[in-house]
């Protein structure tokens, strides 16, 4: 495919392929996260974009807030070869990670205590049941 010609996407197209609301690509164009050409009303995404709200939907469900995923896209779009913004990409994924490995423990910290009150109950109950 030749420059002239980029490969475009509609909003709707994009909803389907990432199974969620035009709204919520709207939301993120709002945010500054995307940012589609416009035909009049009608909105065209490039792979840029897709690109961008592939990475959207995975830093969600990693746990990066909108904010965050934003900050990385700023630093990226600055400048890719500079060590510094490389470095503050680095930080900031490594602080994430951080996070995520304390959530990590405290969920098999609640886990132990959920499972040993499971067992008591378990055990007051067939104390009753006899």
């Amino acid at each position: 495919m030749s420059d002239k010609n980029p490969i475009t996407y509609s909003i709707g197209e994009l909803a389907r392929e990432f199974d969620i609301t035009t709204r919520s690509i709207r939301f993120y164009e709002d945010q500054g996260l995307i940012l589609p050409n416009r035909k009049g009303q009608t909105r065209i995404y490039n792979q840029r974009d897709r690109v961008r709200l592939r990475l959207i939907l995975r830093g969600k469900r990693l746990g990066f807030s909108l904010a965050e995923t934003g900050r990385l896209f700023e630093l990226y779009d600055a400048d890719t070869s500079s060590a510094t913004q490389l470095i503050t990409i680095m930080e900031l994924i490594s602080n994430k990670k951080n996070d995520l490995n304390q959530q990590l423990e405290d969920i098999k910290a609640v886990l132990i205590e959920l499972t040993g009150l499971e067992k008591n109950c378990q055990n007051a109950l067939a104390l009753i049941e006899k």
